[in-house]
């Protein structure tokens, strides 16, 4: 009998209740029908198993799914035994009894799907033992694995190709993957012997997901204050570093939020019983490093939440897209800080692949850190990235909703262009920024490089705003970093037309977010409540917190501990000490907290006034620096203490000035102090403390940090 789309459909509506295939899903399926090989692009949540499920009833032999997680395949063949499709899987939980059962019925056809790791290719009894059943299709669930450019690339799926090829009997093949990009599909295509017309690309737009782009908060209060507003409903927390996993799973536990866990360094069983407790609905938040989540299958994700950058796009957009399985409109949000950029590309730097990969993957993380800088649409920037060259904006974003107005940045952009053509494109952002600015670093003037024309041309910009320009030129693609961990920066083709006057440049340019006022009568209670403190304790009132701080406190009304905590003066320990003291005196003026304090309170916070004095003193020590004299001998010539002019250097850091305080490191202590922050995070300083030798000091873990 002659199989048709008709009789797919009857199985769609008789075994899943559908009535319609999804778009994509009847093409793809009616090439199965006919025979034909063929590579499946769609977007999570798309309904790729759809795909192979539907042929595997009706074509006549058994359907091979060859699937990277052993943990997900119970939770697949599940489903469909739920649904009344007999399907199994062979994987190392099995015991050598039930292996053996399983295999006994496999070959007597008691199964029409059945799911396996690609390394167990590598056995040749388990080849020898597919060799003999009637293999009618091999479908290969993440299929970009299989691609040296794919972002999770793995060698045991290189083995499918090899095998499919030393059979006698061809299957069908169909390769299945949510996340490729040019490269990676004419790889696959190569692999597998499959033609241009043979690959289809449903498209890559996902329109229920609205995504955020987030910078210059802390996270952590970010992320509380998030999860109240979402009522804790299901959503994903991803983090880089399992540390950070642990410490944010603690502090939602400690808080009563149902949560569970995930990362590589947990044991399996742990693992098991954190993904099942999640996928059921016990805890509502997971929080995991990218080891959790392909192929899970949790439709009512409202959202995932990147507490740090993510490695590239294709695996944001596979991370991101497990939101909104289900089609209801859900978040997709990024916290962006610059050190997450450090991290990602330490994870590069020390990893065993060979130099072209590192370079390729270089330049993919530059390309998620332009997505944190671009101003057009986030959706279309992702589409684009995968070769979706739509001109439709989502006009959902963060960006598509941003407020502000269009300014013209021709000109600037000119001069950056014009200092990289005269500093031969051999430089990075940091050294161009310093010639624009007229920085005196002791390398400028090695190179030479304040004698050219371009030096100090924008000195009016400080150091920090002109890098973030210039990362918004690289987001727009003017300019082009090469692939390494401190890439220099080329012009494009895109920027020789601006340079001629072909073109302008715009760029949104944000209204300033006015702080709150201090409040006078908040000041006085808070007055009075340190006063009784200090009068029990014995001490003048400002040590337990000066009037500046009492100001602050007054504009945000901070409410709980982790908001306290950003105010100025607010250490750890007088926040153990005095921290609900005064909360309970901040409750009474709940009612008068100022609209969206939570953000302010992270990005606009009082800054005390230095007197022109002190500026002075502060710049001299600076200057002192980049010339290269140390800080012994800054502090005799100024008659200072060491530890003031350290505190000089730390702070024109902070405020944007190109100092390599690492140099005031030892590099033995560099490494130490950047090996333990792979591993615990950098939120805190004292974790960090407690595991490194006694010989390291707060402040070279600040140096290193740049905190």
């Amino acid at each position: 009998m002659t199989v048709t789309m008709s009789h797919a459909e009857e199985k769609l509506k008789h075994y899943f209740g559908y009535t319609h295939f999804r778009v994509g899903q009847e093409q793809i399926i009616d090439q199965m029908l006919l025979g034909n090989d063929s590579i499946a692009i769609m977007p999570t949540g798309g309904g790729k198993s759809i795909c192979y499920q539907i042929p595997a009833l009706l074509l006549p032999g058994i359907t091979l799914v060859l699937s990277p997680l052993i943990s997900l395949m119970k939770d697949q063949v599940d489903a469909l035994l739920e649904i009344g499709i007999e399907a199994t899987y062979l994987n190392s939980t099995l015991s050598k009894e039930e292996e053996m059962q399983r295999l006994a019925d496999i070959k007597a056809k008691r199964y029409k799907l059945v799911y396996v790791a690609p390394e167990r290719l590598e056995q040749s009894s388990f080849t020898r033992f597919l060799a003999e059943l009637d293999l009618s299709l091999v479908a290969i669930d993440e299929a970009h694995c299989m691609s040296q450019w794919g972002h999770d690339f793995r060698p045991s799926y290189l083995k499918i190709s090899a095998w499919l090829n030393e059979l006698i009997k061809k299957p069908r093949v169909l390769a299945l993957t949510a996340t490729a990009t040019e490269d990676v599909r004419h790889d696959l295509q190569q692999h597998l012997n499959i033609k241009d017309e043979q690959v289809f690309v449903t498209g890559f737009a996902r329109e229920n997901l609205r995504f955020q782009l987030v910078k210059g908060v802390d996270k952590w209060s970010y992320v509380e204050q998030y999860l109240q507003k979402q009522n804790y409903s299901a959503g994903i927390i991803y983090a880089s570093t399992r540390k950070e996993v642990e410490q944010i799973f603690e502090r939602l536990k400690n808080k009563g939020v149902k949560v569970g866990m995930y990362h590589g360094g947990m044991n399996e069983q742990d693992r098991h019983h954190h993904q099942e407790a999640f996928i059921h609905d016990h805890v509502s938040i997971m929080v995991a490093t990218n080891a959790f989540g392909m192929g899970i299958d949790k439709s009512n994700v409202r959202f995932v939440v990147h507490y740090n950058l993510p490695k590239n796009i294709e695996a944001y957009y596979q991370e991101a897209g497990r939101a909104g399985r289900d089609g209801e409109p859900s978040e997709c949000i990024l916290l962006f800080s610059p050190q997450d950029i450090r991290t990602q590309s330490f994870f590069i730097d020390q990893s065993d692949m060979h130099e072209e990969r590192k370079t390729q993957e270089y330049e993919k993380l530059q390309q998620m850190v332009a997505y944190c800088h671009t101003e057009m649409c986030l959706q279309q920037y992702i589409l684009r990235y995968f070769g979706d060259d739509s001109e439709e904006q989502c006009q959902q974003c963060s960006n598509c909703n941003r407020t502000g107005e269009k300014v013209n940045r021709t000109r600037e952009a000119q001069m950056v262009f014009s200092c990289m053509k005269r500093m031969r494109e051999r430089f990075g952002k940091t050294m161009v920024a310093q010639v624009l600015t007229g920085s005196e670093n002791q390398k400028i003037k090695q190179f030479q490089l304040d004698s050219l024309p371009t030096y100090g041309l924008m000195k009016q910009w400080t150091l920090k705003n002109l890098s973030a320009f210039i990362d918004y030129l690289t987001a727009e693609q003017y300019i082009k970093p090469t692939g390494s961990a401190y890439p220099t920066l080329q012009l494009t083709e895109k920027a020789l037309h601006v340079l001629k006057g072909e073109e302008e440049v715009f760029q949104y340019e944000q209204p300033k977010q006015e702080e709150p006022q201090e409040q006078d009568d908040v000041f006085e209670a808070l007055r009075t409540c340190r006063k009784e403190l200090a009068d029990a304790h014995h001490v003048p009132p400002y040590v337990i917190f000066s009037d500046k701080t009492l100001r602050q406190m007054s504009q945000y009304i901070p409410l709980t501990e982790d908001e306290l905590a950003l105010i100025q003066g607010v250490g750890e320990q007088k926040l153990q000490k005095y921290g609900e003291t005064f909360l309970q005196v901040l409750h009474q003026f709940q009612e008068r907290k100022p609209e969206h304090s939570e953000i302010a309170i992270n990005t606009s916070p009082t800054k005390p006034k230095t007197s022109s004095a002190k500026k002075g003193s502060y710049l001299e020590s600076v200057t002192l620096f980049k010339q290269g004299v140390s800080i012994e001998d800054i502090a005799k010539e100024r008659q200072l203490t060491e530890q003031t002019i350290l505190n000089h250097i730390m702070k024109a850091y902070q405020d944007g000035e190109p100092l390599e305080l690492e140099s005031l490191v030892d590099k033995e202590k560099v490494t130490a102090i950047k090996r333990v922050v792979d591993e615990i995070g950098s939120e805190y300083l004292r974790p960090i403390k407690e595991q490194l030798p006694e010989d390291v000091t707060y402040q070279d873990i600040r140096f290193v940090l740049g905190k």
